[in-house]
């Protein structure tokens, strides 16, 4: 079995060339991202491997079904950057639903800690022998009030490491987890109540029609002035232009991103040699009370490792039986794994 992967990263390969030379899969690593002018690269491979900023819309669904390729495996859990209505019938779409929850929670938790404690700053200052503590006064996360939009594998890690620093928890989702809500320090609650009752916000929702720009300018009007916002899902959650005004007119706080709405030619790649055309992202890194990491939640060994075995296990399951329970269908619907194991 011969898989086209794109997008390759240092850190990939190790994890994949193990488990694929166990299994008997073969990985070609390109560097270059997927997309119509790339797609050519995949001609004479068994199926192609991408990440999130790869891009598998209809013209590369096209070119991939011509040259034989009928597998996509998405070493990731969300699947917005495919078109999974033209893929209906051509391409099969594998993805990895979870990998360690706890490093992506872990990192949102890091960023946090990192804002309101002033880490950073300090940082810097004691490189220089600078010791002085004027402006870097935080705030207790105990008794604080944190709303939580989407409460999944990462929502619910989160919620545990936020209440074991004593914090209370508002939540939303759309399809509430069972036993979640106990009532009291964890409650599920409208989108309204969780706007305008927390101290804090961080998104883990995936990226649907529903949830694109979740965080606009009307949502952030309704929040507490000095509200410290988090995300560290996807970065079109959040509306940029309207984050940036709300940071300028003091209503927020804080931000903490690790994902931004036009990452894609951006993330990933050193581009400290060149002059950032992304006016809204250059504003966002130049705000003091702004903290940008470039998609590195996932970024754990545990997790490079998890992402790799699911993957290699869902090409195995895929090309010698047929199905893989990790498979998106988008009879189904969208936002779901296939029910039934096979798309079509």
């Amino acid at each position: 079995m011969k898989i086209a992967f794109f997008d390759t990263k240092p850190y990939d390969k190790p994890s994949f060339e193990r488990f694929g030379e166990a299994n008997g899969v073969t990985f070609k690593f390109f560097e270059t991202k997927l997309n119509e002018d790339t797609a050519e690269l995949a001609h004479g491979f068994d199926g192609v491997c991408v990440f999130v900023n790869d891009t598998v819309n209809a013209a590369v669904i096209d070119r991939l079904y011509e040259m034989g390729v009928r597998v996509v495996a998405l070493r990731c859990a969300g699947f917005n950057n495919v078109d999974m209505k033209h893929a209906f019938g051509k391409v099969h779409v594998l993805r990895v639903p979870a990998y360690s929850p706890y490093a992506v929670a872990e990192h949102t938790m890091a960023l946090l800690l990192t804002s309101i404690r002033r880490i950073h700053k300090a940082y810097i200052r004691t490189r220089d022998y600078n010791f002085s503590l004027a402006g870097m006064t935080g705030f207790d996360l105990h008794g604080k009030t944190v709303g939580v939009i989407g409460t999944g594998r990462i929502g619910r890690v989160f919620i545990d490491i936020c209440r074991g620093f004593g914090m209370k928890v508002l939540a939303y989702d759309k399809f509430p987890a069972p036993g979640l809500d106990n009532g009291d320090t964890i409650r599920y609650v409208t989108l309204d109540e969780l706007f305008t009752q927390s101290d804090i916000i961080s998104l883990h929702a995936p990226l649907t029609e529903d949830t694109y720009h979740i965080i606009d300018a009307e949502a952030l009007e309704k929040c507490r002035r000095g509200v410290v916002l988090l995300n560290t899902s996807r970065g079109a959650l959040v509306d940029a232009e309207a984050l940036l005004a709300g940071i300028k007119s003091r209503k927020v706080g804080a931000a903490c991103l690790d994902v931004y709405e036009e990452e894609s030619d951006l993330f990933f790649e050193d581009n400290s040699g060149h002059i950032l055309d992304d006016d809204t992202l250059a504003r966002l890194i130049s705000m003091p009370n702004v903290i940008v990491t470039s998609h590195q939640a996932f970024l754990t060994e545990e997790a490079l490792s998890n992402i790799a075995e699911t993957t290699v296990d869902n090409l195995i399951g895929f090309f010698e039986n047929g199905q893989c329970p990790n498979e998106v269908c988008f009879r189904c619907g969208s936002a779901q794994d296939c029910k039934d194991g096979k798309c079509f």
